[in-house]
């Protein structure tokens, strides 16, 4: 069985994006084994300087790196990555299981998104929407769609 982690910065503050989280979570248990990874976003004052905020994403990667698993394959969820429909989502997920990828591992950065050693260490940058989304409810979207792919490739009915 495939191996997904979601290595996030910062935890879900609401319960009801909690609860989101743990419907999907029991739901793709069919389907993989998933671990959630909550590191603690480096803290910033007010009004960050371009000079605190790269110091700020370097010292998340380095915690970022710790957990990411030996050959994972790396997803890195930022704005300038690739949107892909749920099907094209579907099958590169399909590819990686098929490929001997044991871990797919997806990264979503703090509110100043994530440093370029994590993008340049990724695989694939990915792109939920061009709009900006908080990133607790970016954390519910992706498990919806990691769901979703898993339903397309086993030809479930919960996709439309």
């Amino acid at each position: 069985m495939i191996h997904v982690d979601l290595i996030v910065l910062g935890k879900l503050k609401e319960p009801y994006l909690r609860d989101a989280c743990a419907e999907y979570g029991k739901r793709l248990q069919a389907f993989c084994k998933l671990r959630t990874v909550e590191l603690t976003p480096y803290r910033l004052p007010d009004d960050p300087s371009d000079a605190q905020i790269m110091d700020a994403l370097e010292r998340e990667a380095a915690e970022i790196e710790k957990v990411i698993p030996p050959n994972a394959l790396v997803y890195a969820l930022c704005i300038e990555g690739k949107t892909l429909s749920s099907e094209q989502f579907s099958a590169q997920l399909e590819h990686a299981a098929v490929d001997g990828s044991g871990t797919i591992a997806f990264v979503i950065g703090s509110s100043f998104g994530l440093s370029d050693r994590i993008k340049r260490r990724a695989q694939f940058r990915l792109s939920m929407s061009p709009m900006t989304f908080p990133h607790q409810l970016a954390r519910v979207m992706l498990l919806e769609q990691i769901y979703r792919a898993f339903q397309i490739r086993a030809g479930g009915k919960y996709h439309k």
